[in-house]
């Protein structure tokens, strides 16, 4: 079934600069193959359910092997019957804007 997820995974307790973890994490995410889009907050992937959240468990666990606190906050769309929502959706809103 086809899922669109927003998820933040942040280490802890690894200082103040996060980017060089963060990196990590959205390498293993973009490498996957699936849609997704990165942001300042979170990144969204779109897939099936297990693809999805199999790349959120490997995503997480390149951080959680290496001995880092990891935190996930994960939103997930589960719509019957959509594709490519992680476009779709902001199509919507950029015609009802005029834009």
């Amino acid at each position: 079934m086809n899922t669109l997820v927003a998820v933040a995974i942040a280490p802890f307790g690894v200082g103040n600069e996060l980017g060089q973890e963060i990196a990590e994490v959205v390498k293993v995410i973009r490498d996957s193959g699936l849609p997704s889009r990165t942001t300042s907050m979170f990144t969204e992937i779109e897939g099936e359910w297990d693809e999805v959240m199999k790349v959120v468990k490997e995503a997480t666990f390149i951080l959680a092997e290496k001995g880092i606190r990891t935190e996930v906050v994960l939103k997930a769309d589960i719509r019957p019957g959509y594709t490519n929502t992680i476009n779709t959706k902001i199509d919507k809103i950029n015609d009802i804007l005029g834009g």
